[in-house]
Parts: C-alpha cells; sequence; structure tokens
C-alpha cells in the first residue's frame, strides 16, 4: 500500500467480540487497539464510529482513509451477514458509511490465515511433529462462537494465497464406538451434526449434556465457562468428559484438514477456546488423534501443531490485506 493509503482501519467481527484497531503508517505498528462488545452495538457502522471517538480518530489526521475487516461469516457478494450473531451489512455501504476510499472485507479466517507468517514465535505452542516445512502450505482452525477454518497456500510465483471458506460445517466423523454413540445422541438432538456443534463455546455445553445423557443423569445449567473451569479442576467427571471428546474431535478435525490441505508448513490452532486449555489440551489426546491415519500416520506425524498465544492475531492479518 502507498502512503495515502494510512491511516488504516484494522477489524476482526467475530460472533461475541469486535476487536479494532489503527496502523497509521506502512512502517507504524499496529496500535489503539480495543474491544468491543458485539452486542453492546447495533450494528457495523455504529461500533466502528464508537471505537473512532474513544481512540480520539474521529476526525483529523488518525481518521482512517482505508480498512481490512475480518468477519466470521461467508463473503458472498456485497452483503455479508455474520453466522452466529444478528449483525448484517453491506460492504459497499459500510464503505461509504465510514467515508473510507476502500475497504476489504475477507471471512475472519481468511484474515487470520494471512497472519500465519508473521506471528511471533514465542507466541506458538508447539505439539509435537517437527519443524515447519518452508514454503509449505499451512492451515489454520480455531474454536470460539463458532469453528473458523482456513488455509494458506503458496502459489507458483511464491506468492501466499489464503482460502475463504466455511470448513467449520463440515459433517463431524466419529473416531470410535464411543464418538459413535455420542454423535448418535447429538444427532437426535439436532439432526446434522457438523464439526461446529461440538467444536465451540456453545459445543462445550452441547458435549456435557451429551455425556449427562449417556450417563442416565440430569444435565446441571452450565456455561462454556463452567464447563471449562468444573473440566479444568476435575471438579465435574462429566465437564471433564466434554473437554475430553473436545480434545479429541478437534484432533480429527484438524487432522482433516491438514491431510486435506497438505499443510506441511504446519497446523495453527486460534480462536479463544484452546490457548485458555492450556496444558490440558498439551496433555490431552489431540495429538495422538490428530496423527492416528492408518497408512498415513506418518506423513501426519511429522506435521507440527502450534497453539496461538498471539492477543490480536487477526488484526495482523488485516494489516496484510
Amino acid at each position: 500500500m502507498q502512503t495515502e493509503d494510512y491511516p488504516k482501519l484494522l477489524g476482526d467481527i467475530g460472533g461475541t467480540n469486535v476487536r479494532l484497531a489503527l496502523k497509521l503508517s506502512p512502517d507504524s505498528e499496529i496500535s489503539h487497539i480495543l474491544n468491543l462488545t458485539l452486542r453492546d452495538h447495533a450494528g457495523a457502522v455504529e461500533a466502528i464510529e464508537h471505537y473512532l471517538a474513544q481512540v480520539g480518530a474521529s476526525a483529523g489526521p488518525k481518521r482512517p482513509r482505508t480498512g481490512c475487516l475480518g468477519a466470521a461469516g461467508p463473503v458472498l457478494g456485497d452483503h455479508l451477514q455474520l453466522f452466529n450473531a444478528p449483525w448484517g451489512f453491506s460492504i459497499e455501504g459500510l464503505r461509504q458509511a465510514l467515508g473510507l476510499t476502500r475497504l476489504r472485507v475477507l471471512n475472519d479466517f481468511t484474515v487470520l490465515a494471512l497472519a500465519l507468517p508473521h506471528l511471533p514465535s514465542t507466541e506458538l505452542v508447539q505439539i509435537g511433529g517437527e519443524p515447519p516445512a518452508p514454503g509449505m502450505t499451512m492451515g489454520v482452525i480455531g474454536a470460539g462462537t463458532g469453528l473458523g477454518v482456513s488455509g494458506l497456500v503458496p502459489n507458483l510465483h511464491g506468492q501466499w494465497s489464503p482460502i475463504g471458506g466455511e470448513g467449520g460445517h463440515v459433517t463431524l466423523p466419529a473416531s470410535d464406538d464411543h464418538e459413535e454413540r455420542l454423535i448418535a445422541v447429538l444427532r437426535a438432538r439436532f439432526g446434522h451434526v457438523s464439526a461446529e456443534r461440538v467444536l465451540s463455546g456453545s459445543g462445550l455445553v452441547v458435549l456435557y449434556e451429551a455425556h449427562a445423557q449417556m450417563a442416565g443423569v440430569d444435565a446441571a445449567v452450565l456455561t462454556p465457562a463452567d464447563v471449562t473451569a468444573r473440566g479444568l479442576s476435575a471438579q465435574c467427571p462429566l465437564c471433564a468428559a466434554a473437554l475430553n471428546s473436545f480434545c479429541l474431535f478437534m484432533g480429527t478435525v484438524a487432522s482433516n484438514l491438514a491431510v486435506s490441505l497438505g499443510a506441511q508448513g504446519g497446523l495453527y490452532i486460534g480462536g479463544g477456546i484452546v490457548p485458555r486449555l492450556g496444558d490440558f489440551f498439551v496433555r490431552s489426546g489431540f495429538r495422538a488423534r490428530f496423527d492416528a491415519k492408518g497408512r498415513y500416520t506418518g506423513y501426519l506425524s511429522r506435521i507440527p501443531v502450534f497453539v496461538i498465544h498471539t492477543p490480536y492475531p487477526a488484526l495482523i492479518g488485516a494489516a496484510q490485506a
């Protein structure tokens, strides 16, 4: 980008939170980062204008001229509708309302994929595998309000191209008899059981309730934070079982993504849930399940998996677009 393209508005619009920032010049650091709650604002224009007022950029030299936003939904034409939240907007309408000369809106995990080569190594926790193969495809998956999936693919000229897809909504596979029974419980309740149905905040509650049903006990009314806290502390065996199932299903779905993409450059895990699980996730059956591909176990076992602990990785990706 040229100097006249700055300041640049950067954004990561999820199903719960809206993270916004500015890049004031081509060589400046990302700054003025604020995290807003989506439900507190009627729409994208209102949230962004509120943000600009908060950081003193409503007018004058800090007012953004261009922007790039990642949004948690499929970007199909001009209209974007968030999948797990009520916001919807016209991209061109948003550009005009904000007075930007250019606005790029991408799927939030497409933006996250753009960040992968730029993430500090000190903010990545590797779980197994070998060093990443230079210049090879990278995959990224992450559970939060929903489940995001993308990849970063090198073209024939050595440049990176991100994938815009909705892989979080693939059908959830079972890897053993126990998971067959668990998915049968979920199928009776929901019909189609997607990966996002269990690999998300609400999915932690769904897994807890399914384990309670299989055990023949009444489930308590719990939030995702409750399930996580009680599972990590071993206070509730059913919550711990839910977390274990979460880690195993993440291993299956991440492995399928890695082998589909040929992600010898590494498989990266973002989102809000896995980093919070910390050592529990590292010690879980995730990596063994990730590698369990029969004749292709050797292929998978070479692929490094990195948990992203960078505070705002999608904003780094937005700065690249």
